[in-house]
């Protein structure tokens, strides 16, 4: 009988039996990155995450984990449950603590349920609901896996979905062919974007975080925290976190920094998959940084490099019609959710496929208003 164990730190798991369980194209589920978060303070109960990783293991072999933890709100998630806690209150339930499978404060597409096999993927979420059940906690939610992974939900879980706007790389040689591509008047608007960040005196460099100086790493990590001020947000992630990527994981983070006057003042931090780029923090230290700098730093400089580099994918992050107009193009995201009270599971259920309607229209009448010349390929519009 396989047996289901719970972890309240990653590196209880050997991180080679860890990575052995996906294809790690995807940084996020590496254990150098999810363990990085744990030791380098990124993580704390009082922030609402305790580490509760999920395995499975059959003669003594791991067969199956998820990342999960323990959340006491749902802050860092984006999919977004409010409603659902408050519906709990209302009724005089505790929806929290919950249990979230996921990647804290990412909401990136990618495993989450790391498995060779459906039927092992299948066997570790019926031990947790199982375990949820025995320790009395209301929920469990995945977030943000993989379309294929679908498969190994049974119908007890409720199935959500969102939008996020990716580009994709139709195999265009250079920048200029991909502004080619675009509607005259979108292609106008891009060029004079850039135009407007190259006269206001900005260089742009593209270094990896064995490239990286600590100088690099300590302006970008004040960007991103200046940023999470500027809306009023706590700056989760620590300069030790961004060191340990620099370090473990040196090809895969990729920095884009602005110079102006041979000082760093506006950066990105991303990191590099298999065949994608994911776009994660920004920021700047000028005040009113110039028009047109975000759009470079954070989507024009990402493009020109999964060109430069045969990336597939561009993934910026969520939510942001605005990329619409600068070739990024909706994509479906996907969520499941178990809920412990039947009751609830069904109510929310029929509320879950409502959404999943809209949803689905709200993503068929962007791609109508594509900024591409000539119709996109389906492809393009699948997660």
């Amino acid at each position: 009988m396989p047996e289901l164990r719970l972890h309240a730190t990653l590196d209880e798991i050997p991180a080679a039996a860890w990575d052995a369980l996906h294809d790690r194209r995807n940084p996020f589920v590496e254990h150098a990155f999810l363990s990085g978060m744990e030791r380098e303070g990124c993580l704390r109960p009082r922030w609402g995450w305790t580490p509760r990783h999920a395995s499975l293991w059959r003669d003594g072999e791991l067969v199956a984990a998820a990342p999960g933890y323990l959340k006491t709100n749902s802050h860092g998630e984006f999919v977004f449950d409010h409603a659902w806690a408050n519906a709990y209150a209302r009724f005089g339930r505790e929806y929290f603590p919950k249990w979230l499978v996921g990647v804290p404060y990412s909401p990136v597409t990618g495993p989450r349920l790391l498995a060779r096999e459906d039927a092992d993927r299948r066997e570790l979420l019926a031990a947790m609901a199982a375990r949820a059940t025995r320790d009395g906690l209301s929920s469990i939610h995945v977030n943000f896996h993989r379309a294929e992974e679908a498969a190994a939900f049974d119908g007890d879980w409720l199935a959500r979905e969102d939008v996020q706007f990716h580009w994709r790389n139709r195999g265009w040689p250079d920048f200029d062919a991909f502004l080619a591509a675009l509607q005259p008047k979108k292609r106008k608007n891009l060029r004079q974007e850039r135009d407007k960040v190259r006269r206001a005196g900005y260089a742009f460099r593209t270094v990896h975080g064995d490239e990286a100086t600590d100088d690099d790493l300590a302006a970008m990590h004040f960007f991103y925290c200046r940023t999470f001020g500027d809306y009023g947000n706590h700056p989760a992630l620590t300069l030790d976190f961004f060191r340990h990527l620099a370090r473990t994981m040196p090809r895969q983070l990729v920095l884009f920094l602005a110079d102006r006057e041979g000082e760093a003042v506006a950066g990105a931090l991303c990191l590099r998959g298999g065949d994608t780029l994911y776009g994660r923090y920004w920021g700047s230290s000028e005040p009113v940084p110039a028009p047109g700098l975000h759009f470079e730093t954070c989507y024009y400089q990402g493009i020109d490099y999964c060109l430069r580099e045969g990336l597939q994918v561009f993934e910026p992050g969520a939510q942001g019609e605005h990329k619409v107009a600068r070739g990024f193009l909706p994509v479906a995201t996907h969520s499941h959710h178990w809920l412990a009270d039947p009751e609830f599971s069904r109510a929310i259920g029929e509320w879950c496929a409502q959404e999943r309607a809209g949803t689905a229209s709200y993503r068929q009448s962007v791609l109508a208003h594509s900024p591409y010349r000539d119709a996109d390929p389906p492809a393009a519009a699948a997660c």
